[in-house]
């Protein structure tokens, strides 16, 4: 989860790898979309994710294939954005399988993370 609460800011760790791929259309709008590859010594859903960026600069898609469910390709969507100390965070997430071009099934919901509260130190 921690990882979830630092993004985009642990992409200037070391070791990562971001390549800007061409805009693509999600939910009627057109976002830009980074493909981050996560060095092996952090602990993901898998190596190679996209992610969606909005014209507010926030993130409301990723997309990964859930290594540690079987290989299901997902649509993980970020929303409910609330500032806590100064910096944005999602506190809705809402995972969905991805069909095979590239859509959520939102009839088949596979994780819903809901955050009430967040305490920056």
């Amino acid at each position: 989860m921690w990882n979830y609460l630092t993004t985009p800011f642990l992409f200037a760790m070391e070791g990562f790898e971001v390549e800007e791929l061409p805009p693509s259309r999600d939910g009627g709008e057109e976002r830009r979309r980074l493909k981050v590859a996560f060095p092996r010594s952090i602990a993901t859903h898998c190596r190679e994710q996209v992610f969606y960026v909005d014209d507010n600069h926030l993130i409301p898609r990723l997309d990964y294939i859930a290594d540690v469910s079987g290989g299901i390709p997902a649509a993980h969507y970020l929303s409910n954005y609330k500032d806590f100390g100064g910096s944005k965070f999602a506190t809705n997430r809402r995972a969905y399988p991805r069909n095979p071009n590239n859509s959520p099934d939102l009839d088949r919901l596979l994780v819903a993370i809901d955050i009430a509260a967040i305490q920056l130190s």
